[in-house]
């Protein structure tokens, strides 16, 4: 199946361990090197009606997505450091 980003975008992200709805895919990661889409990435939900800022955006890795279907984007995540932050990748590479 070959899907745009706007498609991509719409679907709610579920993870299968625990049933719980990641939010939306708002942007992928690429592998310049190949073209090879390495993850999708989730932007933090703001926090306290956005007073306090939003939480990190994370990056669900490729090898986690299961089934990206017409209407959701299923993944498995047994554990927390299966999500890596964007913020954290940032800070460790500048």
């Amino acid at each position: 199946m070959i899907c745009s980003l706007t498609e991509i975008k719409d679907k709610d992200i579920i993870n299968v361990k625990s049933g719980e709805n990641l939010g939306y895919a708002d942007d992928v990661c690429l592998d310049t090197k190949t073209a090879a889409v390495t993850g999708l990435v989730i932007y933090g939900k703001p926090r306290y009606f956005g007073i306090f800022g939003a939480r990190e955006k994370n990056i669900i890795g490729y090898e986690h997505i299961r089934l990206i279907g017409k209407d959701v984007i299923l993944v498995e995540l047994t554990k927390a450091s299966d999500l890596y932050s964007i913020d954290k990748i940032y800070r460790d590479n500048v």
